[in-house]
């Protein structure tokens, strides 16, 4: 197959896909979106005769416009747009998940500081205040006191960006020092693993451990019901352990899996593929009750 890889930059996680795809025979397009133009109509020469699109791009927005512009052209793209665009934000991923019967943490948005201090006030301390869209852990704050609160509030509200001035509030979940990553296709899990830190933030990117973890029954059902609340495609679907059972606070669309690939015994990236091999076999495109949707 002619598989094209969107990226604006080639991490680890996109060499491995790389020579997989290589070492298969599939033919291979990098596909660098910085220095790419995109035409309401016809996409550029780079990529005829593609028969499906990886979407790998690092920037939220080069991803949710990218995916829009091949879907438009009539190229399946993975993920799909959709899927995008709900996992690219919090507030939408929160929504989703919630609307499927998906259990996630309870969540609260607001668009003032006077709002979002009182939805704060509502959950009590320590609670949890991320920007609706992020990664990697980055901006999140667990906030201890109303004195924090006010002061990250006010940071917020000055930094400018109008995705600062969505307050995204979130109850604290008390996990077990750790967070469960899952790796599906479709809802099917390829691989898992937990990611163990004594910090309150257990992403791999700030130094957690990882470790494989066996699916229980609870677990495999949520992921296919998470997966399919998105929108389907190659997904990162994050979990955690509470008391009364699993709560899955995030999917991912551009999902990385590196340190997955280093603690597991299953070859990711060769489950990845073969993946994509079927999508691309069944001619499913991006329609994921049958079909094709990062």
């Amino acid at each position: 197959m002619n598989v094209g890889i969107l990226y604006s930059r080639i991490r680890r996680d996109e060499k491995l896909l790389l020579a997989e795809l290589r070492e298969r025979g599939h033919d291979v397009v990098k596909l660098d979106v910085r220095k790419l133009q995109f035409d309401l109509t016809e996409p550029p020469a780079e990529f005829e005769g593609l028969d499906v699109v990886l979407d790998r791009c690092l920037a939220t927005s080069r991803s949710l416009y990218a995916t829009q512009f091949c879907e438009a052209w009539g190229i399946p793209v993975v993920n799909s747009p959709t899927t995008a665009d709900i996992c690219a934000d919090k507030a939408k991923n929160s929504l989703a998940l919630a609307k499927a019967g998906v259990p996630t943490p309870a969540t609260k948005v607001a668009f003032t500081t006077d709002a979002a201090l009182e939805a704060i006030e509502s959950f009590g301390y320590p609670c949890v205040l991320k920007p609706v869209v992020g990664s990697w852990g980055r901006l999140m704050a667990k906030i201890e006191s109303r004195s924090a609160a006010e002061a990250i509030l006010e940071h917020k509200a000055t930094l400018g960006h109008y995705e600062h001035k969505v307050f995204y509030v979130q109850e604290f979940v008390a996990k077990p020092d750790r967070d469960i990553r899952v790796l599906a296709t479709d809802g099917e899990p390829v691989a898992a693993m937990v990611r163990s830190s004594e910090h309150w933030l257990t992403n791999a990117a700030k130094g957690a451990e990882t470790a494989e973890f066996e699916l229980d029954d609870e677990a495999l059902e949520l992921v296919e019901k998470a997966s399919a609340a998105v929108g389907g495609g190659l997904l990162g679907i994050d979990l955690m352990e509470t008391e009364e059972g699993y709560t899955v606070h995030e999917v991912n669309h551009t999902v990385e899996f590196k340190s997955l690939n280093d603690c597991v015994s299953v070859d990711v990236p060769a489950a990845v593929v073969d993946w994509l091999e079927s999508v691309v076999g069944d001619g499913s495109g991006t329609d994921t009750t049958a079909e094709v949707t990062a």
